[in-house]
């Protein structure tokens, strides 16, 4: 239960750096600033829940962490908790860089008050689950970040928590350990354990979490289902993004990447989010519309328009054309644009290259071909996983149970 929590720090605005400043500066009164780490933050963690803290950097999460595990205490407010904490709050936090990973592991269990007992029956388990077993009677000092991180880890889990605090540092380890680590949060969620985590993976904290809260500038924004909150704090981002944006720039087009006669060329390419404006960014999963610009210098019989899609690292995803849909736009003369709508944008978070295209009905003709000039950034939506670069947009069918096969 955290009730009405401030908690300020000081900033010193410079330093003495020999000891002539000491006695020569020593009266000048405060060298210091109050900053206000978290302001008035009520919150409550039901017990045997899985809690996320989500927001910017700076925005006061892992301080409340820290002073949920008793590591800071609040300048105003109180944090009462019920039960045993183990907390993995940063690298070799709680580790004595001359003792063993062995000798670590009892320190630990002894700091969270486990009887050398309790410790010897974890202490095979903690050691299989780090995977440093030819290490464990080595000094932590020549340990990796990686060792350093899977002991940790290990120690924090398997010491029977009933309290576990998490401020995102399984992402320092390797792709296996993390898949571990993952699968073992879920066990003790199962078992319940209340867990309080610090991540920037909105797909982890809507997975992994019941609750969630939106601090911003440690004022606690919104609280209540993780789904929600997660995609509230979305919305604020992508809004932000769009408004830094100014009201259009699609892109960086460069002439060299530009061919064609030109009887009839593409001015622009623009992006028209959900409300109708002009971006430099899509959301995966959300509407949006691409509105080719176009200008015909004389009357040009049945042009084809065309987009094509690649990565940045420029692998070709996909192209369409209107010739494809069957759509003859007669004869075109002056301004105007076409649209190529998604209902639903079938890409993943990450920025693309677009070619755009004009030629004539044959596709042989080239009036104008912008050569990947066209930048698209995409930002997550409110889908809890992505991977790879596209959302296939299939769905899956069962057979009905009566003629499932025996």
């Amino acid at each position: 239960m955290v009730r009405d929590v401030a908690k300020q720090f000081k900033l010193f605005r410079d330093r003495r750096t020999n000891l002539k400043e000491v006695f020569t500066q020593r009266r000048r009164g405060n060298r210091y600033d109050m900053f206000p780490a978290l302001k008035g933050v009520s919150l409550e963690v039901p017990r045997g829940s899985t809690f996320g803290l989500i927001g910017h950097n700076g925005s006061g999460k892992s301080t409340l962490l820290k002073l949920i595990a008793g590591i800071h205490r609040p300048t105003s407010g109180t944090v009462e908790s019920h039960g045993r904490i183990s907390a993995l709050l940063e690298l070799g936090a709680g580790f004595h860089p001359e003792l063993s990973g062995r000798d670590n592991i009892y320190l630990n269990g002894a700091i969270l008050g486990m009887s050398r007992r309790q410790i010897d029956s974890a202490m095979d388990r903690i050691i299989e689950f780090s995977g440093i077993e030819e290490f464990i009677d080595t000094p932590v000092k020549v340990y990796s970040s990686g060792m350093y991180v899977r002991l940790g880890f290990s120690i924090a889990v398997n010491l029977d928590p009933e309290i576990l605090i998490v401020d995102e540092i399984v992402a320092v380890g390797d792709e296996e350990f993390q898949r571990r680590c993952f699968d073992h949060l879920y066990e003790l969620r199962r078992r319940g354990v209340t867990i309080v985590l610090v991540s920037h993976s909105l797909a982890l904290v809507q997975t992994l979490c019941t609750h969630a809260a939106w601090l911003d500038h440690g004022v606690l924004r919104e609280i209540g289902p993780a789904a929600e909150v997660t995609q509230a704090y979305l919305r604020e981002v992508n809004q932000n993004e769009i408004d830094s944006d100014g009201p259009h720039a699609a892109g960086d087009t460069a002439e060299s990447a530009r061919q064609g006669s030109h009887e009839m060329v593409v001015t622009d390419l623009e992006f028209i989010d959900t409300q109708g404006r002009s971006s430099t960014r899509g959301v995966a999963g959300e509407p949006l519309r691409l509105r080719l610009h176009y200008d015909a210098r004389e009357p040009i019989s049945s042009p084809v328009f065309g987009l094509g899609v690649y990565t940045e690292n420029d692998t070709y995803l996909a192209g369409v054309h209107m010739r494809m849909a069957g759509l003859d736009l007669g004869t075109v003369r002056g301004k105007g644009y076409v649209d190529y709508v998604f209902n639903e944008l079938p890409l993943n978070p990450g920025a693309y290259l677009l070619t755009v295209a004009v030629t004539d009905w044959s596709l042989a003709h080239r009036y104008d071909y912008w050569e990947r000039a066209f930048t698209l950034h995409v930002r997550p939506g409110s889908a809890p996983e992505y991977h790879g670069l596209a959302q296939l947009g299939g769905s899956w069918a069962v057979p009905a149970p009566a003629h499932t096969a025996q």
